[in-house]
């Protein structure tokens, strides 16, 4: 599993024109699921993505959390995170997790982020053409790739 997590002052998700989900300041997450993915992949990430530290305290330094700024989440499935580009110049994406897959742990991701934060997460729509805008705070992007924690 990855994500990009995007430091936001705010941002959202239109699909034909209509606004599927928006926040303001929190994090705007894009999130890749590959097959070999499991519960306890999504679960570190969730953990991960809601205790991540940086956020700016009262002198300028990113030590804060999600839940200090009281901010939110939106949370965009991204199949592209999965991109192979080691050959030719048209990405392979066989890496990515088929929807019967992807689908039941990305929204597995909405509720498990949920329960973590207390809040209702912001979404997209699994699949969909999507229009995503946002005000990158920092900017501060960080990538997280499952498969580099630690057993």
């Amino acid at each position: 599993m990855r994500a990009v997590l995007q430091r936001v002052t705010q941002a959202s998700c239109m699909v034909d024109g209509k606004i599927t989900g928006e926040i303001g300041a929190g994090f705007l997450v894009l999130l890749g699921i590959e097959d070999a993915d499991t519960p306890e992949d999504m679960q570190w990430l969730a953990n991960k993505i809601t205790g991540m530290r940086v956020f700016g305290d009262e002198n300028g330094l990113m030590n804060k959390a999600l839940a200090d700024i009281d901010g939110n989440i939106l949370l965009i499935s991204q199949f592209t995170l999965f991109a192979q580009t080691k050959k030719g110049n048209r990405p392979s994406f066989l890496r990515a997790a088929k929807p019967d897959k992807a689908i039941p742990m990305y929204e597995q991701m909405v509720q498990t982020l949920e329960t973590l934060t207390g809040k209702k997460i912001a979404t997209g729509i699994f699949g969909a053409d999507m229009k995503i805008s946002l005000l990158n705070d920092g900017p501060v992007t960080i990538i997280m790739d499952t498969k580099d924690r630690e057993f």
